[in-house]
């Protein structure tokens, strides 16, 4: 603590005024090519981690593992097969117990589709931008992008099972 005295005593801090700051910046101002600062940020990614190890909000990072695009894609595949084989199976006379999603499919088939991949969409960006947090401070986020691809799995699955039930019946 002493040094730290001792060197603001010997370095004085002074400011110019406002108004007479010489403009020290060269070249474009980056902060108005919004998409292209997005491109670059993408591409050369420098925050891997928080910059502050108790820091864990969205926007402490800017680069997630590779793992996490491949459980999205896997999570969005999914969720398309769902929707076309809730279809399949609607059009051989199944009822959706989902009581949200059987409202949309009164309105047609694209729309239930289009709402289906679009939530699923948006809670994955999400989960995967939160992915190294935890969720209720010991349900790592991760553990629930893995847990919702196991659920499509399984779904999937089961579906699959119904279509080999109607056409074997």
């Amino acid at each position: 603590m002493e040094a730290y005295k001792k060197v603001s005593k010997e370095l004085p801090v002074t400011r110019p005024p406002s108004s007479t700051a010489p403009e020290r910046r060269q070249g474009p101002d980056r902060r108005k090519s919004t998409f292209r600062s997005l491109i670059y940020g993408s591409l050369t990614p420098r925050r891997r981690g928080p910059r502050r190890g108790y820091v864990t909000g969205l926007a402490d990072i800017d680069w997630h593992h590779p793992q996490w695009l491949a459980v999205a894609l896997l999570i969005l595949l999914s969720s398309c097969a769902d929707a076309f084989l809730t279809l399949t199976l609607m059009s051989h006379g199944a009822v959706e117990a989902n009581p949200f999603m059987a409202m949309l499919l009164n309105g047609g088939g694209f729309g239930f589709a289009a709402v289906k991949i679009g939530l699923t969409s948006i809670g994955t960006v999400f989960l995967i931008m939160l992915a190294r947090a935890r969720a209720f401070r010991w349900i790592p986020v991760g553990g629930i992008l893995y847990a919702v691809l196991a659920g499509y799995v399984v779904l999937l699955s089961y579906e699959v099972w119904l279509l080999d039930q109607i056409g074997s019946g």
